[in-house]
């Protein structure tokens, strides 16, 4: 992988939906060897998919909250079993397994803080082996600038 192909992938990670030829104009290729780059990047598995990026306002999930949770435990069976469980909560957005004061950091969208308090009490506190949670309320979503 060299500088032209980390290029391609910065523009398509924020412009999937790109045309070649406008890929091409924005990387400093033209369109024939820009696509031969991003066919062998996907074929490398480097390109796993393109994806809609979608409002989740729209969805009625104006409430986006970040969720620390500890484990009691960190056996494998208990460590398996909230995993196979939290992935199973269509509130639960991402899931990553952090270093640090929690186990886990979760991305909650929900529609408000009614709806959040509700999952926290009833579902997500009720997951296999969740020792402690810690919730942060998202009050603003910054983005990166677009290559």
């Amino acid at each position: 992988m060299d500088d032209v192909d980390r290029s391609i992938l910065a523009v398509l990670e924020k412009h999937g939906r790109i045309s070649n030829a406008e890929l091409a104009a924005r990387v400093g290729l033209s369109p024939s060897p820009c696509l031969r780059r991003v066919n062998r990047l996907e074929e490398a598995g480097v390109i796993r998919g393109y994806r809609a990026e979608i409002d989740p306002a729209a969805l009625g999930r104006s409430l986006r909250v970040f969720a620390g949770v500890r484990l009691m435990r960190h056996k494998r069976a208990d460590v398996a079993a909230f995993e196979r469980a939290v992935v199973r909560l269509p509130e639960v957005v991402h899931v990553h397994h952090v270093t640090g004061n929690y186990d886990y950091l979760l991305q909650v969208e929900v529609a408000d803080l009614t709806a959040y308090e509700d999952f926290h009490a009833n579902r997500l506190a009720d997951l296999p082996g969740v020792a402690m949670v810690n919730s942060y309320v998202t009050m603003k979503t910054l983005s990166t600038p677009s290559p």
